[in-house]
Formats: C-alpha cells, sequence, structure tokens
C-alpha cells in the first residue's frame, strides 16, 4: 500500500511540475507575441496636437514685418541733401586725433571736401571732453572754438556716440568725422551719410557721392593749345 501511495504521489508531482512548465511556456510566449499598441490618427489627443501646429503657424502669418521708410531725399547711396556748405558733425575722438597729428580740424576738412564745411559739435561731446579731464584740455578748447558751430541736445544721458547716431538717422544732412572703430560700424548702417576720417596726416572720406569726389584737374595738367 505504501508504495502505491508513493508512485500515486510521484506521478501527481510529475504532472504538477508539466503543467507549471507548460504555464511557463505560455507567459514567456505571451511576453514574445505582445503588440505594440498604436494610437488611432482619428484620436482626439493627436487632433490636439495638430490644431496647435496649426495656431502657431496661423499667428507667425499674422504678425506684421515692419519695414524702415528712407528719407526720400536719397537715392541708393546718394543722398540729395548733402550739399555745400556741408555740415561736419565731429566726435571726441576725431579731434583728438587731429591734434595728436597736428592738423587743423576747420582748414582740412575744407580741403577734404573742397567745399566750404560748418563744423558742428554736440552737448554730448562737449561734456565728454570735460569728464576726460585735463589730458583731453587741448580738445575741449579745440570744441569750443566760437568758429565751430554747437548743437544743443535734447535727449537724456551724455553718450556723444548714441547722440551722434540718432541726429543723423533723423537728419540726413550731416557728415560724420570719426576715427572711432564702433561708431563707423554703426553709422555705416545708416543709408546716405558719409564718415570722414583721419588717415596717417590727412582726411579722407567714405561714401561720398562721385559728384563730389571727382576733382578738378590741376592747371599744370591742362594741355595747352
Amino acid at each position: 500500500m505504501v508504495s502505491k501511495s508513493l508512485a500515486a504521489d510521484a506521478v501527481w508531482a510529475f504532472g504538477d511540475l508539466k503543467r507549471k512548465g507548460e504555464a511557463g511556456k505560455a507567459k514567456k510566449t505571451r511576453k514574445f507575441a505582445a503588440v505594440k499598441r498604436t494610437i488611432n490618427p482619428k484620436d482626439q489627443r493627436l487632433q490636439k496636437k495638430e490644431e496647435k501646429k496649426q495656431k502657431k503657424l496661423k499667428e507667425r502669418e499674422a504678425i506684421l514685418k515692419e519695414h524702415v521708410q528712407h528719407n526720400p531725399a536719397q537715392f541708393f547711396s546718394y543722398n540729395t541733401n548733402l550739399v555745400p556748405p556741408y555740415q561736419v558733425l565731429v566726435d571726441t575722438n576725431f579731434i583728438n586725433g587731429a591734434i595728436q597729428t597736428k592738423q587743423d580740424v576747420l582748414q582740412g576738412l575744407i580741403t577734404c571736401l573742397v567745399a566750404k564745411c560748418d563744423v558742428c559739435v554736440t552737448d554730448c561731446v562737449i561734456a565728454e571732453l570735460e569728464k576726460l579731464g585735463h589730458r583731453y584740455r587741448l580738445a575741449l578748447h579745440l570744441a569750443k572754438d566760437p568758429r565751430i558751430k554747437r548743437l544743443k541736445c535734447l535727449h537724456a544721458g551724455t553718450y556723444a556716440d548714441d547722440c551722434i547716431v540718432q541726429r543723423v538717422t533723423e537728419h540726413k544732412c550731416y557728415l560724420v568725422a570719426t576715427n572711432d572703430k564702433d561708431l563707423k560700424r554703426r553709422i555705416r548702417k545708416i543709408p546716405g551719410v558719409p564718415i570722414v576720417y583721419l588717415k596717417g596726416r590727412t582726411f579722407a572720406v567714405e561714401r561720398l557721392p562721385e559728384a563730389i569726389t571727382a576733382l578738378p584737374a590741376a592747371k599744370s595738367a591742362i594741355p595747352k593749345l
């Protein structure tokens, strides 16, 4: 009887193990057979995302692009407001550079432009020279010369570069005399405003109309008839 019961237990245990093994295999096969679920293209979540994209695109298209209105007196690089006597705005750097190279600002500009010039200086340039102290006393004395026209500033602050850029942007009748690289870079972005700069011991002009740069020939160069 004992042997029969042991045999029955063994058969039952073997059957149990077999069932567990089949169940384990089934679980494994289920894992491998599982397919990743995808969202239906007509799902509301996808539709909301698409609506947001379309809304953003419409908002971008609705933004108005502002175009800078240039002065009607300008035609390409030529500015019809630039006529003799030329109004020349000088800055701190230019005045100091002319003194260091022992150049006469008034006579040098007349020689360079081959015409009469009204040299102008703003209140901001005077204030900047006063702040620089004793080292720039000669430049300050020259800036206060009665032959140089002084322009009043109505804006806040005394930063000369911003003052000059604002003035030539509003009034396209000035030439700007400067050796400051940053100021020259800013002025070049404004159409129709020539730049006078110090080149060695002479004055030179950038972006001046051809009608002005064409100098008359010397008398000695004219052939005798």
